[in-house]
């Protein structure tokens, strides 16, 4: 590959603020600061509340015995998941389900802006990013069962209380985690 295509995708990453470079340097991937994660975190809970409003009220019977049995499914995938190792295939495909999950939820939300903003922001990318930091893996049992069953109440301020509790789960844990990465050299954890 030449130099200038490369050269391109890494100013298009520095943008979106997942690398950095300094001169003479180099080019790194960032570490996101605590105002990172908390912004991510109230971008990702206007969106995601918002689409759980619109899903409680436009969500079709058929639609909701979808929601709930992924749900369940995800909420058994996540339980396996606590036995897995870090770098599993099988780890990838439950965030790979869990982030299409939350994106059904948004399509069900039927405002297609709504549904490109949540993945434009790629909230749904940092929040696995985070998990991982933090290697949070344990989740409330019935996790996503719970927020099925709110979207599915045809209320949309329960649906909403409902995705901002799930949305705010673990926050604390990935910015304890987060304090623990030395500022100075951001490949290591402190001891």
């Amino acid at each position: 590959m030449s130099f200038l295509p490369i050269t391109e995708a890494l100013k298009c990453l520095e943008t979106e603020g997942l690398v950095e470079s300094r001169p003479r340097i180099g080019t790194r991937v960032r570490v996101p600061t605590e105002q990172d994660i908390r912004d991510s975190n109230v971008i990702r809970e206007a969106l995601e509340s918002q689409a759980a409003r619109l899903c409680a009220q436009n969500v079709s019977d058929e639609e909701k015995q979808q929601l709930r049995t992924s749900a369940r499914h995800l909420d058994q995938l996540q339980k396996m998941s606590v036995l897995e190792t870090a770098d599993s295939r099988f780890l990838f495909s439950v965030h790979t389900y869990h982030m299409e999950f939350h994106m059904r939820i948004a399509e069900l939300s039927r405002c297609p802006g709504l549904r490109r903003a949540i993945e434009k922001e790629q909230v749904l990318i940092f929040n696995w990013l985070y998990d991982i930091a933090a290697n949070r893996r344990t989740q409330p049992e019935e996790f996503h069962s719970t927020l099925a069953e709110a979207l599915c109440s045809g209320d949309p301020l329960v649906a909403d209380a409902a995705m901002r509790a799930h949305v705010q789960y673990g926050l604390d844990q990935v910015l304890g985690r987060l304090a623990n990465f030395d500022k100075e050299d951001t490949w290591r954890l402190k001891s």
